[in-house]
């Protein structure tokens, strides 16, 4: 059996472009884009996933793999599929951010430990909401709806294509923009409480000045911060569904369908 040079180069870039894009949004996904999935259980998602999409995608044109051309092919479409998996970290980025703003606003924000996601140090409040919101990502299939995007991107955005507009990388931009206005309004209600306890101390502290606030103040600023945290702990599905239903839009106008 003779196998042709053409043949097995068009093999290949019909296999590399679309594994390229695919494996940018597993780069930096959320819930699979993270160091806790190994790297054998991602490439096999890639590489499965391609071998799926592959078939239904028409063939590049021209493929020539020792071309400069080629790299920026690959570069773009790594661009693309990492631009996808982005939004989905910065909507993940939001709940830790309300972590952190209530942890330093409760006193705390001493209690921290390492993410074995990014490996930096965040507040306990900030990896419970990370938590959270990664276990709300996979009940309600935002991993599939993530990878439902990513092939409806060949559609929209195919191999070869022009380049993105200016329009649609500002989408990343200003959604990005979106993620501190829902932390914030995710924390508003808990500030405003720890704002009047706060209050609440330094009336105390007016009204008897020999009593020690910094002996009674922290502890008891801590245990109003865990006592607000489950209080208003109902409405965190509300803010996940506003802010993914977010995600789900810009991501859409980002590959233009």
């Amino acid at each position: 059996m003779d196998f042709y040079l053409s043949v097995i180069m068009q093999t290949l870039a019909d296999f590399m472009l679309p594994m390229s894009r695919i494996t940018g949004v597993f780069m930096i996904m959320a819930g699979l884009g993270t160091r806790n999935v190994p790297m054998r259980v991602r490439v096999v998602l890639i590489v499965a996933l391609t071998v799926l999409v592959m078939p239904v995608i028409p063939p590049v044109p021209n493929p020539d793999l020792m071309s400069f051309q080629m790299v920026l092919q690959v570069l773009q479409q790594v661009t693309i599929g990492f631009a996808i998996g982005f939004m989905t970290m910065i909507f993940i980025n939001t709940f830790i951010v309300a972590g952190q703003v209530l942890a330093t606003q409760s006193g705390l924000a001493f209690a921290s430990m390492v993410d074995p996601a990014s490996g930096v140090n965040v507040a306990a409040i900030g990896q419970f909401y990370l938590i959270l919101a990664t276990l709300l990502f996979f009940v309600f299939n935002g991993h599939l709806i993530t990878i439902q995007m990513l092939v409806l991107s060949f559609e929209t955005l195919p191999i070869q294509n022009e380049w993105w507009s200016v329009m649609q990388i500002w989408q990343i931009i200003e959604f990005a923009g979106w993620m501190f206005a829902t932390a914030l309004s995710i924390t508003l209600a808990p500030i405003i409480a720890m704002l009047t306890v706060n209050l609440s101390f330094g009336i105390m502290t007016r009204a008897a000045p020999q009593l020690n606030i910094f002996a009674i103040g922290f502890p008891i600023t801590m245990l109003s911060g865990l006592l607000i945290l489950w209080l208003t702990l109902d409405t965190f599905l509300i803010h996940y569904d506003i802010q993914w239903q977010l995600t789900v839009d810009y991501s859409c106008r980002l590959i233009g369908c």
